[in-house]
């Protein structure tokens, strides 16, 4: 027998050591090694491409468990890809990410005490790309860990040359299409990053709060309206007052007609301002009259515009009140409201305080209470970009395919309301804005938006950054080349093939890539765009620092391996739904690495040293040979459609059945009679089987297992140190291993030796014993596989006596099964309770009675007979014959036994 090196006991620590550094070294990732190695696959001009960009990780930390299931999943796709012959590329990168990884660092100055006013810009710069640095090199080592076959000569970052070249086009070129355009607007503002925040990275979350309701005095101290000298106002934020500048009513509200003109006072500011008539006011909440304040709400500020009203802003960038805000000018915001507060009740201003909890936003990367402030930003024009990316997705041949379908929905409706994109930051850490001012011998401010630094002296430069979702939003083709639309690799794999993502960045990311990729490139970003759903604990919790139930994808790795986690994380769900992590779940997806690990050592260690991986000659296959092979056929049909559709979690269960149940369940313990008996040939046959299907089968799980399946490739038979699974080809579907009749008739085999130990287990008799074993045959066609077999018969039932024919009399105390086409007896006269076979019978009777009902159901619907697949309708009639037949077989072995019984 061939020797072989693995050891007894699966130890993936010791199993992974050492694979990705000799992938590394022979940069088995890169697709022009790949043209090296394999120069066939590329004689006739390069094959089709698939290439996918990484989805960027923030270098603000490591990665977590959610980062393990998004790259694991594009990793499977590309070496199945790579596998399959395609041009393959999957170019790894990082983010950036502005605002996150600033705040990351500021936060660690201030722990040394410092800002990073005190460093200024270009050293507190150093400090973040030190940062950088620092996190990019643990990334890369998790990646490693993780099994990641990335192109690392191709790797990028979002704030390299390339890309900030790629930036700077983008504003020019939107800047002059009059696309890009800097206005006073009401923004969503940070008060602790300083920085303005675009809609969708404010997190609304429910706080207390209340509505302050506030009398606001008429002018005229001898006006009254409803028998009162004032107007009450209910307001969640009276820090705000002081930058009222009217109160609004609903013109079509009769109530208040006479009030429109009149002038009211601004409590504690003494501020007279007018009543209006807006349709923005909605008469039937609250009194419906609101106060107006232009310069700190986004409706109000639109109200303001129509009506020609002052903005005054009443803070400073951090929150605090500034010197609109009179005698509290230099208090925190929250600070403020309390003492104004107690001053309107003091001064009898407070008519009521009614507690209240709301949807208020916070900063997605601070967690602080957003402010809407005025400020002039650079904008977004979105609606005409959106426009083209809509209809581009009507172009059958240029649509971006979502899955699961529903998420195009999600895509559409956001495109369709989409609000202009506020797009500057005020930040030291991202991609400078490429404009530059300086003001005229007029006194008129002048703009200069380009590519390189304007000519002339006075002109300073926009110290603003880019929204990082701006770059990350050219990630598809700017790491590509483009704007050199001549880059070798930009003509090679752009369009990228599929973008896998959570849905929780649709919004973020996906739409903004389509319609940069749109604009710029004019075809799509992506064919396919795969979405997945979050990762959550055990209890289905969102994994959060708060909880602690957050999870670190490396302690899990030491514990159980790296392709544990990967088959757990691949099979475990279906595109578009949450994953709920579990230990339980961990330690069968290593059971189960654990059985390929044994399974292979069998295989291994029963070859000769002369075995080859081929397959043997047909006339030399056994039946169950003959099963296995079509059994292999089948699951790599199925596996490879199931690929293509991303349904791993079904893909998973392909694999698994066939692995565990057919071929180590079954085809390995029947190889087991042949592998001890002395007949070379069939020998030879089935050594040349065990080996080919574990080729085979280690090829398909690759792509999920690259660590254990590349360490038992290694092993087997004929292997060269060059050789890598990286590179094998995947496995195909052969027509000529198809072979149904072998599957059947191995099946009936199956079903036999299965109601022969259910037997045995059910009357407690171990298969040490051997009983009599008669076999009656209804079907003939059995008869050939039956008497073909007994071997296994004799193996897997210990007959003391076996008989096999069609005119076999059922002894009357005995247990008995009903199988398609056959009845099994087992006389144990002395162990059988005839009452309780009888029950245990009409139990079967039943169960065999509503499989007929159904299978005659659905036959009788005339839709399913004149639209299903004719092998589909075919299959059901062999279904319901073989229920038919046993259910007259067990009803027919129930009167029989009653007979015996009276």
């Amino acid at each position: 027998m061939r020797q072989i090196n693995m050891s007894t006991k699966y130890d993936p620590t010791e199993i992974e050591r050492g694979i990705y550094d000799r992938w590394q070294k022979a940069e088995l990732f890169n697709p022009d090694v790949d043209k090296k190695i394999k120069p066939a696959k590329y004689a006739d001009g390069d094959p089709e491409s698939y290439a996918i960009v990484i989805p960027p990780p923030n270098v603000t930390g490591k990665l977590h468990l959610g980062h393990a299931w998004d790259t694991t999943l594009q990793d499977m796709l590309i070496r199945q890809k790579r596998m399959q012959g395609y041009d393959t590329l999957w170019l790894p990168g990082m983010d950036h990410a502005g605002i996150a990884t600033q705040a990351k660092v500021e936060a660690r100055l201030r722990e040394d005490g410092i800002s990073r006013y005190d460093l200024g810009r270009e050293k507190f710069v150093d400090k973040v790309w030190q940062w950088k640095d620092e996190y990019a090199a643990i990334i890369k080592t998790q990646w490693a860990k993780l099994g990641l076959s990335l192109d690392f000569s191709r790797e990028r970052f979002t704030l390299d040359k390339g890309l900030n070249d790629a930036v700077k086009k983008v504003f020019v070129d939107l800047y002059n299409k009059g696309l890009i355009y800097r206005g006073e607007y009401i923004i969503n503002w940070d008060p602790q990053a300083k920085t303005a925040l675009s809609d969708i990275e404010v997190i609304h979350e429910d706080d207390k709060g209340a509505f302050y309701h506030v009398k606001y005095p008429f002018v005229d101290p001898n006006f009254t309206f409803n028998g009162r000298h004032y107007i009450e106002i209910a307001t969640t934020r009276p820090e705000t007052m002081f930058g009222d500048t009217a109160v609004a009513v609903n013109p079509s509200d009769k109530r208040y007609q006479e009030l429109v003109g009149r002038k009211i006072i601004v409590p504690l500011v003494d501020r007279q301002v007018e009543i209006i008539a807006d349709q923005y006011v909605d008469k039937d909440f609250g009194t419906g009259m609101v106060k107006i304040t232009p310069a700190h709400d986004p409706n109000d500020f639109l109200v303001g515009n129509r009506h020609n009203l002052p903005r005054i802003n009443t803070m400073n960038a951090d929150a605090s009140m500034n010197e609109n805000a009179g005698k509290y000018v230099g208090l925190d915001r929250f600070a403020a409201r309390k003492a104004i507060v107690k001053d309107l009740q003091d001064r009898d201003f407070m008519l009521n305080i009614e507690p209240i909890v709301h949807s208020v936003g916070h900063s997605e990367r601070t967690d602080v209470q957003v402010e809407a402030r005025l400020s002039t930003q650079w904008f977004v024009k979105m609606a005409p970009l959106a426009k083209q990316a809509l209809e581009m997705q009507q172009n059958t041949d240029e649509k971006v395919d979502f899955w699961p379908l529903r998420f195009e929905g999600t895509y559409e409706s956001w495109m369709e309301n989409v609000h202009d994109w506020v797009i500057s930051r005020q930040l030291w850490w991202g991609h400078q804005i490429p404009a530059w001012y300086r003001t005229k011998s007029d006194g008129q401010q002048e703009t200069y938006v380009g590519l390189t630094a304007p000519a002339g002296d006075g002109w300073t430069r926009d110290p603003d950054v880019l929204d990082t979702w701006f770059s990350s939003a050219l990630w598809p083709f700017s790491t590509l080349g483009w704007p050199n639309t001549e880059d070798p690799d930009f003509k090679r794999f752009y369009p990228t093939s599929t973008m896998v993502t959570g849905y929780d960045i649709i919004f973020f990311w996906i739409s903004r890539m389509i319609f940069q990729a749109k604009e710029f490139t004019g075809r799509r970003p992506f064919k396919n765009v795969l979405i997945h759903g979050l990762m959550r604990d055990q209890q289905g919790r969102k994994m959060s620092k708060s909880l602690g139930n957050g999870i670190d994808p490396m302690d899990v790795i030491d514990k159980y391996g790296t392709d544990a986690l990967r088959w757990f994380l691949s099979t475990g769900s279906t595109p578009g739904q949450d994953l709920n992590f579990s230990y339980d779940k961990m330690d069968s997806a290593w059971n189960f690495v654990n059985k390929i690990w044994n399974v292979s050592r069998y295989v291994l260690m029963n070859l000769e040293t002369d075995t080859k991986i081929s397959l043997p000659d047909k006339k030399d296959l056994t039946l169950a040979d003959k099963w296995i092979l079509s059994r292999l056929n089948a699951t790599v049909d199925k596996v490879s459609k199931n690929f293509e559709k991303f349904e791993f979690g079904e893909v998973g269960r392909q694999l698994y059945n066939f692995i565990w149940n057919d071929f180590a369940d079954w085809y390995i313990e029947m190889t087991k009679e042949t592998l001890t008996s002395d007949v070379a040939g069939n020998k030879i046959a089935v050594q040349q089987t065990l080996v080919y299907v574990l080729d085979q089968v280690l090829r398909l799980l690759h792509p999920i297992m690259p660590f254990v399946t590349e360490a038992i490739f290694q092993q087997l038979p004929g292997h060269q140190p060059a050789d890598s699974l990286v590179i094998a080809d995947y496995p195909k579907v052969k027509q000529s291993l198809n072979d149904p009749e072998a599957e059947h008739a191995f099946s009936a085999l199956q079903e036999l030796i299965t109601a022969i130990r259910n037997i045995r287990t059910e009357v407690k008799t171990p298969l040490s014993v051997p009983v009599d074993i008669l076999i009656n045959i209804d079907d003939q066609s059995l008869m050939p596989v039956f008497k073909g077999n007994i071997d296994y018969i004799n193996r897997f039932g210990h007959p003391k006596r076996l008989e096999i024919g069609s005119q076999i009399q059922a002894p009357a105390l005995a247990m008995s099964r009903v199988i398609a086409g056959a009845t099994v007896y087992i006389p144990l006269a002395e162990l059988i309770d005839l009452d309780a076979e009888i029950d245990r019978l009409k139990g079967e009777l039943n169960k065999f009675s509503a499989e007929v009902k159904r299978s005659s159901n659905k036959l009788a619907n005339e839709k399913f007979v004149n639209s299903a697949p004719e092998k589909v309708v075919l299959a059901e009639k062999g279904k319901l014959s073989d229920w038919q037949a046993k259910f007259n077989a067990t009803q027919a072995r129930i009167d029989e036994l009653k007979q015996n019984h009276d």
